[in-house]
Parts: C-alpha cells; structure tokens; sequence
C-alpha cells in the first residue's frame, strides 16, 4: 500500500483468516483493478464461489465477499474489484503493492457453482462489470467443457476500457494449460459496451431481445430454452433482476446446491 505499512497493522491469524501476500496488481483503468495473492495449501474451492477478503481496521479485520476468478488448479489467487475512493475497504484495498499482506477467509462458498444447475447443452455466462470475477474460474474449468456442448460468456461494461481480460477472452483462452483446445471449440465470447462507440452496444437484456448472443458460431434457437440452456447470472442488481424474470417467464427455475435448476444467481450479493 501507499503508506507501506499495511503488513505491521495485521493482527494473528485466526481459526477462520490466514494472512497472504500480494503478488502482483494490475489497474484496468481508474476504476477496475485485479491482483493476485499467494494461495494456502489447504484452500479448496469450486469454480465460481465467493471468499472473505480483506485489511485491518481499527485492530480488527474488514472484510467483503470477492467472487475468487482464478481458476481451481491455480497456485495463486486472483481477485478482481472495482475502485471505490470513499469505500471502507476498497478506498485501501486498491493501494496494495506486491509484498502487502491482506485477510483471506478460509471457507469459500457460493451458489454460481455448476453443481447448482441440471444438465445441459448451452451454458450462457451474463456479466455486468466486475460480476465477470467468477466466470474467469468457471471457463478455465475443465469439467465445464464436459458438462456442457457450448459455453457463452457476455459482459457488458460502461466503457471500453472496462472490459478487463478482453485480450485473453477473445483468443478464446489460448495458452491455458487446461482447457484452450477444449475452448477453442466451445468457447465464445460477447462484450458489449453501453457508453462508448463498440462493435456490440447495449445492455444484456437488449442483446437477449435482439438475440445478438446467440449469433455466430453458437448451434441451436436464438433463444432461450430451458430444455437445453442454462444460465449463470452475476453483476448488477437490475440486469440480475430483469434477466431472472424474463427466465422465469419462460419456464426456467432458479436453482441452488441442494436444488439444482435451470440458472442461478449468488444470492450472496443480492439484497
């Protein structure tokens, strides 16, 4: 961090915190960052949950849920966050250097997890700025090649310079270690910008409408099918609310861990 003093403030780890270290940190823009941090040997996650992250306040920890968009098999985590001046945690957390030292929970949990869905052929991905964290975890998953035909990732952010890992996202994931000849096939990507001039404008609810999202190389309606498609929703509260009622409108269910459906959201999130 700025004041470099942010590993001297950390209090003991406790039952349910370990204290990591920042390894690296990349700024989008002025808004948006990413950063990776050393892994515990002990942590386990699914593809696409959510952990508690965060910095000493006061002699006690703050901390905030952070969709964890690193991929499974990874050695180290990665975290991807909006900038907030005034945030309580992020106004700090948007300072850390390499070195720095931050709380991370020890139990990771969450409902955008693909046990949480039935099987199925399409699996449509519809993110809205930094609700594209987890779904980075979830298409570099091999065994989401496996349950699924098709994987679909849409993310539709203000700007252009918002759109982070676009670069990685339109080679189709080429270069991971896992999973590129699998994506190279069943791996599509849609970003679309709402305020700046893009090849794809618009909101996610109007590309459903329009079906953009279903053009190109994608097999199958161009629209949504709860005998074949599935869906995984995460970012703002209006996309997540809208998107989930037009599904229900069309006989899809929401399901969970215990009851699996025919798309989810992290409740976690949603007030």
């Amino acid at each position: 961090m700025s004041d470099r003093n942010a590993g001297a403030q950390l209090i003991a780890p406790s039952a349910s915190l370990s204290v990591e270290e920042v390894l690296s940190v990349r700024h989008w823009n002025e808004h948006l960052f990413s950063f990776t941090m050393t892994r515990p040997a002990s942590f386990r996650f699914r593809s696409g949950e959510f952990v508690m992250l965060g910095l000493p306040a006061e002699g006690r920890p703050l901390l905030r849920a952070y969709s964890i968009a690193s991929p499974a098999y990874a050695e180290e985590l990665e975290i991807l966050s909006i900038k907030v001046p005034d945030g309580p945690l992020t106004s700090k957390l948007q300072l850390i250097q390499p070195g720095d030292q931050l709380f991370l929970g020890r139990k990771p949990t969450g409902t955008l997890v693909a046990d949480a869905l039935l099987p199925g052929k399409r699996l449509f991905l519809l993110s809205t700025g930094t609700g594209l964290a987890p779904f980075l975890s979830i298409i570099r998953d091999p065994e989401i090649y496996d349950r699924f035909n098709q994987i679909v990732l849409v993310h539709s952010v203000r700007r252009v310079s918002d759109l982070a890992f676009r670069e990685e996202l339109e080679a189709q994931l080429a270069g991971d270690p896992l999973v590129q000849d699998q994506a190279l096939l069943q791996f599509s990507y849609v970003p679309t910008v709402t305020r700046e001039e893009f090849r794809t404008s618009g909101r996610i609810e109007a590309l459903i409408k329009n079906g953009k999202i279903f053009e190109g190389p994608l097999a199958g309606p161009k629209h949504f099918d709860p005998e074949h498609d599935r869906v995984m929703l995460c970012g703002s509260m209006a996309m997540i609310k809208e998107t989930a009622a037009m599904l229900d409108d069309r006989g899809f269910s929401e399901g969970s861990n215990n009851n699996p459906g025919h798309y989810v959201i992290e409740r976690a999130f949603v007030g």
